[in-house]
């Protein structure tokens, strides 16, 4: 039960919360809609990546290697939101305002483009861990300072590219153990018959 001193203080949060997005929509009018290049570079991320992966995904492994991808999705979003609130990592320019996240890196360029890395790795016995790795250094040492001299992200607190690698790497990680987890699953319910 909220305890009135609780109460005032979810309120004062909340108040505050909404005067914070109102101060991002202000200021994605101002320097981030869809009359500025930047918008329009963002939407890019976004779109291209779509169109990619659903021309190039393997249909007979989508299955996994979408439910590979919607795990990096899912813990980028993750690691970005909790980046942004607390400061380490923000992102001038936005392709929608009110998501605390950049929405065209978390749900399309990062995770297609390691959706595209593990597919070329599985249909051709490579090391899906070694090239995530160097994905990883891709988008840590090369991507992301490119969108840094650029203003499309900016890092704070102490934050760098090397704890940039080391977030994509923990992330990859666990993607891919989830992933063979539930593959391991998958299999052992075809061996023995069982659905459950």
């Amino acid at each position: 039960m909220i305890t009135k001193d609780q109460g005032k203080r979810l309120d004062v949060i909340l108040d505050q919360q909404e005067k914070v997005v109102s101060m991002w929509m202000d200021y994605w009018k101002e320097f981030s809609a869809v009359d500025t290049v930047p918008f329009w570079v963002i939407i890019s991320m976004l779109v291209v990546p779509l169109v990619i992966i659903y021309f190039k995904i393997d249909r007979t492994k989508a299955l996994q290697i979408g439910f590979y991808g919607f795990n990096i999705h899912t813990w980028f979003t993750y690691s970005d939101a909790i980046a942004m609130r607390t400061g380490y990592v923000y992102y001038p320019f936005q392709a929608i305002p009110i998501l605390p996240v950049n929405f065209a890196l978390d749900a399309s360029l990062v995770p297609v483009t390691y959706m595209l890395v593990y597919q070329w790795c599985i249909n051709n016995n490579k090391n899906v861990l070694l090239y995530g790795v160097l994905t990883s250094i891709f988008f840590a040492f090369l991507f992301k300072p490119v969108m840094n001299a650029w203003d499309f992200i900016q890092l704070g607190n102490g934050m760098n590219f090397f704890y940039l690698f080391l977030n994509y790497l923990g992330i990859l990680i666990m993607a891919i153990i989830i992933t063979k987890v539930f593959l391991y699953f998958e299999n052992q319910a075809k061996k023995t018959g069982k659905a459950d």
